[in-house]
Parts: C-alpha cells; structure tokens; sequence
C-alpha cells in the first residue's frame, strides 16, 4: 500500500469512528413527552410518601431564610468532595429516596433522576447524588412551586456527551390536597423515550 492511500485508509477510519460517536440531531421532547407519559409521571409522584416527606421536611425546617438555604448548600457541595457526608447520606438513605431509587430503577432506564423538593426548594429526597441541595435559583423550581399548583415545566433537552444520550427533565408542583408544598423534577432519557415510542412501546 503507497502512502496515499494509506493516509486515505487512516482517514476513512477516523471519519467512521467519529460518525459513530458523532452527537445526534436533540429531539423533540414536547412531542415525546406526551400528556400519557406525565399521567404516569404523577401517579408515581403523587402519593402518600411524597406528600408525608415533603410536609414533614416542611414542617422542620419552615420558610428558612436565604443564609440559612445557603449555608445548607454550600454543606452539600463541600460533602461531595469530602469522606464525611453526614447531610448527602441522610437524605439519600431516607425512605423518599429508596423510594425514587426504586421507582427510577424499575423504569428500565427511561429516567435517568429524580428528585424531589421542599417549599424551600431544598432536596427532600432523590434517586442520586445532585451537584447541589438547593434548587430554588432554577427553572425548575422557579417555574413549577413558584408558579402554582398545577404548573409543569418541560426544559430543553441536554446531550450527555459521557452516556451519549439526550436527556431532558420534567418538572411540576407537588400538591397536598390542592396546596402547592413543593416541586418534583424527573430526568427523562430521551434517547430510550424515542427508541420505544418508534418501536411502540
């Protein structure tokens, strides 16, 4: 093989190999995500553990000032970094988290995370380790608890370059009968949302 088309070969294998990783076109997640899809969202979410977790962090913590939330915060990120994480284990061993753990695992890989919030937009329980504890600065709380009872929120859909997947989250108000006390945000895999809704699943 002459060296022409020894460089052609290299550079045809180096182009498939990067079309295979290549990032695909974001879908369409308000088509994907349909009215069917957030009906099952809220049956999982709108029960009794979540109302009783959410009313008892509630109740404990009440309206906490902006230092406070902070200081919360700031605990959270420092723990991620540290051997010690008596605030992460707490929270990710309390009976609202298994329950969202199970709840994602037994989705077979369509959301990728869920957590829920309080009425300071702090976490309250989650299916795994957030970056941060508060989420009230976000859409997500923003637009959902701060909104009303019956407000959802569907972001823009994110590409994961480390799992190569499209990942888009679904947030809505958590209600306690009709009064907002919090907010709940479910990270759908897109990718697998649209490989079952071509195939019908």
């Amino acid at each position: 093989m002459n060296v022409f088309k020894a460089t052609l070969a290299t550079g045809l294998i180096c182009l498939s190999g990067s079309a295979a990783f290549a990032q695909p076109p974001a879908p369409d997640a308000q088509s994907l995500i349909t009215p069917a899809l957030i009906a099952d969202m809220r049956q999982w979410i709108e029960t009794d553990i979540v109302r009783i977790s959410i009313g008892a962090q509630n109740d404990r913590l009440k309206k906490l000032p902006q230092d406070q939330i902070d200081a919360l915060d700031q605990q959270w990120r420092a723990e991620r970094e540290s051997d010690d994480k008596p605030l992460i284990a707490a929270t990710l061993s309390n009976p609202l988290s298994i329950y969202l753990t199970r709840l994602q695992g037994k989705s077979l890989g369509l959301y990728a995370e869920i957590f829920v919030m309080d009425q300071n937009g702090l976490n309250v329980g989650q299916s795994s380790i957030t970056g941060d504890f508060w989420q009230g600065d976000e859409a997500k709380f923003q637009k959902t608890y701060d909104v009303s009872a019956d407000a959802l929120f569907i972001d823009e859909p994110e590409w994961d370059d480390s799992a190569k997947i499209w990942r888009g989250q679904v947030s809505f108000t958590v209600t306690d009968e009709g009064e907002p006390i919090g907010a709940v945000t479910m990270e759908v895999n897109l990718t697998e949302l649209e490989r079952r809704t071509a195939a019908g699943a």
